[in-house]
């Protein structure tokens, strides 16, 4: 980030409370804060931050964490690639409020790092996202959803923008559950910024690196099971739920990847797809010396979604 002195630069605005007492003839509302400035202009590798411009339903669900940074004197720096896939990439962002700007009282934090999940457009997508998951979805544009059965570039493009849709959809639905998942931020077109889980600006390991193994695998199963129970009491399965969507950090298990967020009743594989979770977590586990039976985990499953 550079700094210029040069009073023509455009500056940057934050949040610092009026003074004044509104009145009801006020050409202001009674939150209105006046602009901070800041000297601060993005580089190359930089951008502002993309949250003063995001509506409220493109923002995460309140109440919003304490280090969430809504002051739109904010910088997003791309700090690398964590993960490349084959239908979006997952980015490291570090966005933080320059030193030289007070933050005021409706700013939350400073600084915060970012995972930022970005949906690939028809030029370098390869999506291979199954229609089944599509089962008991509707896309309102008739449009937008003949393309997407032709698989044409506009119909790939369109599906890039309801992955990520449905993706920072089922996040809110599974915080709102209060499962284990990063905190959506934000949705932007086909970006999803989220809560980066990890160490400093390592990202934690999947539950597929663990190298625990046999009895000390339990408290890491009994989370997991957790999150299948919890999702099925509320009518859903993960759809594509592994040791490899799954986060270990600090002892807790964090649910990634939910884009294909699955209503088994209204999905005519519904029961299917929560079946293969079921069979999937359990048979990894079995493999690491931790027996438990699927059929089990499954009954309990179905009794909670139908009982």
């Amino acid at each position: 980030m550079s700094s210029h002195p040069d009073d023509s630069v455009v500056p940057l605005y934050t949040s610092t409370p009026t003074t004044s007492t509104p009145t009801s003839s006020a050409p202001f509302p009674a939150d209105f804060v006046v602009p901070a400035f800041s000297t601060a202009e993005p580089e190359d590798d930089q951008r502002w931050s993309t949250w003063p411009a995001a509506t409220p339903t493109e923002r995460g669900p309140r109440p919003w964490p304490g280090w969430l940074v809504t002051s739109a004197a904010a910088v997003d720096t791309e700090l690398g690639v964590v993960k490349s896939g084959k239908e979006a990439d997952l980015f490291l962002i570090d966005r933080t409020v320059p030193d030289d700007v007070e933050l005021g009282p409706l700013d939350g934090g400073r600084s915060a790092l970012l995972a930022a999940k970005r949906y690939r457009g028809p030029e370098q997508s390869d999506f291979h996202r199954s229609a089944q998951y599509r089962e008991g979805r509707r896309t309102r544009n008739t449009r937008d959803g003949r393309a997407m059965a032709r698989g044409s570039s506009h119909g790939r493009r369109v599906q890039a923008g309801l992955w990520a849709a449905a993706e920072f959809d089922a996040l809110g639905r599974m915080h709102a559950l209060g499962l284990p998942v990063p905190y959506p931020v934000q949705i932007s077109d086909t970006e999803v910024l989220m809560e980066f889980i990890g160490d400093g600006t390592a990202a934690a390991p999947r539950l597929a690196q663990t190298r625990a193994d046999g009895a000390d695998l339990w408290p890491l199963f009994e989370q997991v099971a957790e999150i299948v129970l919890v999702l099925a009491r509320a009518g859903f399965a993960h759809g594509d739920l592994s040791a490899y969507n799954l986060l270990v950090h600090e002892g807790r298990v964090v649910v990634i990847d939910v884009p294909q967020l699955v209503d088994v009743a209204s999905n005519p594989q519904g029961a299917e797809l929560l079946e293969r979770d079921c069979r999937n977590v359990c048979d990894w586990f079995a493999r690491r010396g931790f027996e438990r039976s699927h059929d089990h985990l499954l009954a309990e499953a179905l009794g909670e979604v139908f009982g």
